[in-house]
């Protein structure tokens, strides 16, 4: 299918980026299965909390569910968008809503290589438009041999990676890094499942020193909720099979809300 966009419900030409004209916003992306979706509520109170920091204004969220369940229509599996912008930046600002529809994106299992960077994204819990550290740190990863990178905060401690939260796997217990990151909405669910199923689970420092002591580093997305990590600059990471085995397992608890 070919991607779509909606802004404020009226359907926008093919080619039509609406995003493209500001930087200044902030998103949700969702996997969205016969009009449901994982971890609704997060999503809504991102958009909500998000609206409030950057715009001063209220979103209205029935109208938001409206306009996603319209663009959604009766598609089986999408990957939807959702952005809060602006086209003028007089106050008081007015927030829009722009909704994307792509094709679904299936989880991919295979493990990856990640080189550190010292790198923290401006507001770090905030999903907003400014994408070009993340972007940029990514490429040169890559460049360099790599397949992502792992951010490193300016007091040292590992926070997350381009477009994913990091986690790690101490004997049954996962750790979560203390420091400023965006919480996903997967690594929100994520953390209540495991709760559920008495997963023990902490919030500590991480630094890349300390990697060698943990049995396993995973990463998580709105894509896949859990993906090994075979290596982090030249440190060579034992099997997060566990790890992603026990992701999966606490994934499949959580419950799709309807739109």
């Amino acid at each position: 299918m070919a991607v779509r966009s909606e802004l404020n419900g009226v359907p926008l030409g093919p080619d039509a980026s609406v995003a493209a004209m500001t930087s200044y916003g902030h998103f949700t992306a969702m996997q969205v299965r016969d009009g449901r979706v994982r971890g609704l509520a997060h999503h809504l109170e991102r958009l909500s909390a998000s609206t409030r920091l950057l715009f001063g204004a209220e979103l209205d969220i029935d109208l938001v569910r409206a306009y996603v369940r319209q663009a959604v229509g009766d598609e089986p599996a999408l990957s939807v968008r959702v952005l809060v912008l602006t086209r003028s930046f007089d106050e008081p600002m007015t927030p829009e809503i722009l909704v994307r529809t792509l094709p679904p994106h299936p989880a991919d299992p295979a493990p990856l290589r990640l080189r550190t960077v010292r790198y923290q994204r401006d507001l770090p819990h905030v999903k907003h438009f400014g994408t070009f550290g993340l972007i940029h740190h990514a490429r040169q990863a890559r460049l360099a041999g790599f397949d992502d990178a792992l951010f490193v905060d300016h007091s040292g401690r590992v926070s997350e990676a381009s477009i994913w939260n990091v986690g790690f796997l101490a004997g049954d217990t996962v750790v979560w890094p203390e420091a400023e990151v965006l919480p996903g909405i997967t690594m929100l669910v994520q953390r209540e499942a495991l709760a559920r199923l008495g997963v023990p689970q902490e919030t500590r420092e991480v630094r890349p020193a300390d990697l060698p002591g943990f049995d396993a580093v995973f990463l998580t997305n709105s894509e896949t909720p859990g993906r090994p990590v075979a290596a982090v600059d030249d440190l060579v990471l034992p099997p997060a099979d566990r790890a992603v085995e026990l992701l999966a397992r606490a994934y499949e608890t959580v419950p799709w809300d309807e739109i």
